[in-house]
């Protein structure tokens, strides 16, 4: 029997370009459920595939708190993340969840019931 090697995989290795960057943050977003540890990791990964220190540098603050805010463990600032979003050349939007507002709306017989 041969034995199999495995090697870790770090997403930051496959985030080319800014659309597979947005394109992974959003995925994250979506998954995340609230959870900004989640996020920030997330935001970590495509830091690191953009460079750290360039990141840094873009945001004014030092690698280190970069690393630490960005690891996953802790909640980072909403100004940390606000920054590093725009150091990555991302930004962040709203959207109306069609899903709840579809669900919340009444359906057209019931609306014509009460007019009745």
């Amino acid at each position: 029997m041969t034995n199999t090697r495995t090697t870790a995989y770090d997403v930051a290795e496959y985030l080319r370009t800014q659309e597979e960057m947005a394109a992974y943050l959003e995925a994250c977003l979506e998954e995340a459920k609230g959870d900004a540890a989640f996020i920030a990791k997330a935001l970590g990964d495509i830091a690191r595939a953009k460079g750290m220190s360039q990141v840094a540098r873009d945001t004014g603050l030092s690698r280190e708190s970069l690393y630490k805010a960005l690891s996953g463990d802790r909640s980072p600032d909403f100004d940390t993340i606000l920054k590093v979003i725009g150091a990555l050349g991302l930004r962040l939007h709203a959207q109306a969840d069609l899903v709840e507002r579809l669900a919340a709306r009444p359906s057209g017989r019931a609306k014509r019931r009460r007019a009745a």
